[in-house]
Parts: C-alpha cells; sequence; structure tokens
C-alpha cells in the first residue's frame, strides 16, 4: 500500500474510533513511535501508533517479527516505563498486558499486531521522558526486545 492510502487508512481508523485530530494550535493526536530492536532480535522492526482518546492513549503495535526462540504462539509483554530505552526506571509506569496474545499476520514468527490502552492522556505522556517497551514472556526469559521512545 502506498505511503498516503496508508496514512489515509490510519487517519480513517482514528477518526472512526472517535480520536481526536490535531488543530494548528494543538499537539498531535496521533503519534509515531519508532520500536528499535534489541540485538537479540537484530533485523526485526517494529512501529507503534499512539492516539489520543479523551484521558487515555490508545496504542495500536505493528512488529515485524520476534527471536526464533520465542514459543509459540507469541506472547509479547508492553510497558510504558519513564526515562529513556537506555535510562529506564527501575518499574514501569504502565504495563499493558491484559491480553498478551497479539494477532500473527506472517508465519510462526512473523509479523503480528496488537492493541493497547492506558489511562493517561497523550499529551502527558509528552510532556517528560517516556519510553515503550515489549518483552518476551516469563517463559521465554522476560527478554526485552523492542524499546521505543515517545516524543
Amino acid at each position: 500500500m502506498k505511503t498516503k492510502a496508508w496514512l489515509a487508512v490510519i487517519f480513517a481508523a482514528a477518526a472512526s474510533q472517535g480520536f481526536a485530530m490535531p488543530t494548528e494550535s494543538d499537539q498531535p493526536q496521533i503519534v509515531g513511535v519508532r520500536l528499535n530492536a534489541a540485538p537479540i532480535n537484530g533485523g526485526a522492526i517494529a512501529h507503534a501508533t499512539l492516539a489520543a482518546v479523551d484521558r487515555s492513549t490508545g496504542i495500536n503495535f505493528f512488529v515485524s517479527g520476534v527471536p526464533d526462540w520465542v514459543s509459540l504462539p507469541v506472547h509479547v509483554y508492553s510497558y510504558i516505563y519513564p526515562g529513556t530505552c537506555g535510562q529506564l526506571a527501575s518499574e514501569p509506569a504502565y504495563a499493558m498486558n491484559q491480553t498478551v496474545i497479539s494477532e500473527q499476520i506472517g508465519g510462526e514468527h512473523g509479523a503480528w499486531n496488537t492493541s493497547k490502552s492506558v489511562p493517561v492522556a497523550l499529551a502527558q505522556l509528552r510532556t517528560s521522558e517516556h519510553s515503550i517497551v515489549l518483552r518476551t514472556s516469563p517463559a521465554d526469559g522476560n527478554r526485552d526486545i523492542f524499546c521505543g521512545e515517545i516524543h
């Protein structure tokens, strides 16, 4: 899908879910975050799209893959931590793990996507340093596989 068409789909989906669209004076109401692969997941790519939903934030994840040693079905745990990827706080501010099995898009360890939400406004997340971390399940060692900073 071409980039303009893909963006149109994202904005249409956001509008249909009641997400506020940005105006010239507002902060963006939809923010993209590139999630960088940890060395144990080299070559994989991931992206999170954050959208303002009243006083909460909806997050959609797209991940190109997880390490081959991750057990199936893929269970990925997601968190928002205070701090940067290089210096995360000792505890997450938000754990988004009510559902940890994601929709598989590709082969056994191929791409997957999932949607989450956190009970905090997007604008508040952007006022100080916060990072999104994706981690393997406890059975797979609780290892970080992606991290990206919310700007």
